[in-house]
């Protein structure tokens, strides 16, 4: 009995350092900024930033880009409102470039709405006076349209990253009513997505959490 006793202890001891060890690699690797071989996990829907407030992506130089000109999204980059990875949804993602330079990415137009609608919430050193430019991914092509002058679709059949209605953006109206006949929905611009709307859309895809 003693001997197996023993062995139990030694089994107990054995799975609690395993599950420290995995939990210090899960928090490691979902709370840093990584290099440019970074690769986000596949279970990342709607994880929870590491922080309630983000610190936005630095203006580079070096990158030949003007300074409110749109960028490539940083593999590593986590959105400031969900923490998910932008980068992996192409044809979803967003960006605010700051007066300063800085940028924030989103996974989808209705993470940006939600920026918009609340910055002091996801960034303490910024606010929607500050922005100096919003770019949306074209729906069609992945490349990025002036948000101001972009056509997006609501109540479409299309689910965006957080599996939940979104807003795909499309570069001109016609284009914007070719998805609609296909997918369902209707075409609204910029100017009509108002807090109604943003809060509607919030509480169909981040109801059920509480970031």
């Amino acid at each position: 009995m003693t001997t197996l006793n023993g062995r139990r202890r030694t089994l107990l001891a054995g799975g609690a350092l395993l599950a420290a060890g995995l939990a210090g690699a899960l928090f490691w690797r979902h709370g840093t900024r990584a290099g440019t071989d970074f690769e986000p996990p596949f279970e990342d829907i709607c994880i929870v930033p590491p922080t309630r407030v983000s610190t936005p992506h630095p203006y580079d130089p070096a990158s030949g880009l003007a300074m409110h000109e749109a960028r490539p999204v940083p593999a590593e980059a986590r959105c400031p409102v969900c923490g998910m990875y932008p980068a992996r949804f192409p044809r979803w993602a967003a960006q605010i470039i700051f007066t300063d330079g800085s940028a924030h990415f989103f996974d989808s137009p209705v993470d940006l709405f939600m920026f918009l609608a609340e910055p002091g919430r996801f960034d303490a050193s910024h606010s929607a006076e500050d922005a100096a430019a919003l770019y949306v991914a074209n729906f069609e092509d992945g490349s990025w349209l002036d948000a101001r002058t972009a056509v997006f679709v609501i109540e479409a059949r299309v689910r965006g990253p957080m599996r939940g209605p979104d807003l795909p953006a499309f570069a001109s109206t016609a284009a914007a009513q070719a998805f609609i006949a296909a997918q369902g929905g209707r075409a609204l611009h910029f100017t009509d997505i108002d807090p109604a709307v943003v809060g509607s859309l919030r509480d169909a895809n981040h109801g059920h959490h509480t970031h």
